[in-house]
C-alpha cells in the first residue's frame, strides 16, 4: 500500500500541494518573502525524502563524487531563482507597463498563464542549446551527471540558467506581467523540476504524455548524445508534441545509461563554470 501510494500520489500531493499553497498565498496577499520560497523548498525537501523511501534506482542513492558540485549549483541557482522578485521589481520600475497583460484575471489564472509563457521559452532555449556548440558548452554540465536525483534540477551553469529564462522573462515583462506573478510561477516550476529529475519510483500514467515528469525526461539524459535529442519540455510536453521531439520508447533508463561519453566534461563546480570560456 505504501509503495502504491508513493508511486501514484507523491506528485499530485507534493507538487499539487505546493502549487495550491503558493497560489493561495498570492490570492491572500501573503508577502512573497519568505513565504513562497519556503513553500517551494519544503516541497523539494519532500522529494529528497521520498527518494530515500522509494528510489527508482538504488545505485543512484549513493554519491558519485557529485554531491558537492550539485549542492553548489543548487545554492547559486536557487538563490537567483527565488531572488528574482527583486530583479523583476527593479526591472518593472523603469520598464513601461502596457495594458496587454490580463490583470483582470484571477491571480491563479495569471500565474498559470505566466508558467506557460516561461515554459515555452525554456523549451526553445533548451532545444537550441542542443544544436549550437557554444550554447551546448554552457548546457553540458546539466547532462554530465552520472545519476539522476533531485539536486540535478539546478545542475546548470548560472549563465545558462539565465539564458534559458530570458525569452519567457522578456515576453512577460513586455506584456506587463506583475513581478510577483512571474516569480510565483518560477517557484512552482522549481518544484516540478525537482520531480522531473528525481530518483523516485513514481508514475503519472497517461499524463506522462502531457507533463515532463521523470518517466519521460530520463530519456533526455541518455549517455548517447544522438539518443538524447528528445523530450526537451521542462513542464509541458505540448511543445515536444508540436515540434516532433517527443519520444517514449519501451524499456528502462537505469544505472550506467545517463551522463556523457565525452572525457572532457569537467566534474568540479569551478571547472564547469569555466568550461564555456576555455
Amino acid at each position: 500500500m505504501k509503495q502504491w501510494a508513493i508511486r501514484y500520489l507523491s506528485y499530485p500531493i507534493v507538487f499539487g500541494g505546493a502549487a495550491t499553497a503558493i497560489l493561495w498565498g498570492c490570492t491572500q496577499g501573503l508577502p512573497y518573502w519568505p513565504a513562497v520560497p519556503l513553500m517551494a523548498l519544503a516541497a523539494i525537501a519532500c522529494v529528497a525524502l521520498l527518494e530515500q523511501w522509494q528510489p527508482y534506482e538504488e545505485a543512484w542513492l549513493a554519491g558519485h563524487g557529485d554531491t558537492l558540485t550539485d549542492s553548489l549549483h543548487f545554492l547559486v541557482n536557487a538563490s537567483v531563482l527565488y531572488g528574482s522578485i527583486e530583479i523583476l521589481s527593479w526591472a518593472r520600475t523603469w520598464l513601461p507597463a502596457p495594458a496587454a497583460w490580463p490583470s483582470h484575471w484571477p491571480v491563479w489564472a495569471q500565474i498559470a498563464a505566466a508558467m506557460v509563457v516561461l515554459d515555452f521559452g525554456l523549451f526553445f532555449m533548451h532545444w537550441l542549446s542542443h544544436r549550437h556548440r557554444r550554447l551546448w558548452l554552457f548546457h553540458e554540465a546539466h547532462h554530465s551527471s552520472e545519476r539522476l536525483y533531485w539536486l540535478n534540477s539546478e545542475r546548470r551553469h548560472p549563465l545558462h540558467a539565465m539564458m534559458m529564462g530570458a525569452p519567457g522573462f522578456a515576453i512577460l515583462l513586455a506584456l506587463g506581467a506583475p513581478a510577483a506573478v512571474i516569480s510565483s510561477g518560477l517557484a512552482i516550476l522549481s518544484v516540478h523540476l525537482a520531480f522531473q529529475h528525481a530518483n523516485l519510483d513514481y508514475a503519472l500514467g497517461p499524463l506522462r504524455h502531457a507533463f515532463g515528469v521523470a518517466e519521460t525526461h530520463r530519456w533526455h539524459h541518455k549517455r548517447d548524445y544522438a539518443d538524447a535529442q528528445v523530450n526537451f519540455g521542462e513542464w509541458l510536453m505540448l511543445w515536444d508534441h508540436l515540434f516532433r521531439t517527443y519520444r517514449q520508447p519501451p524499456g528502462r533508463i537505469g544505472r550506467g545509461d545517463v551522463g556523457l561519453d565525452s572525457p572532457n566534461a569537467p566534474a568540479t563546480y569551478h571547472r564547469q563554470l569555466l568550461r564555456p570560456f576555455l
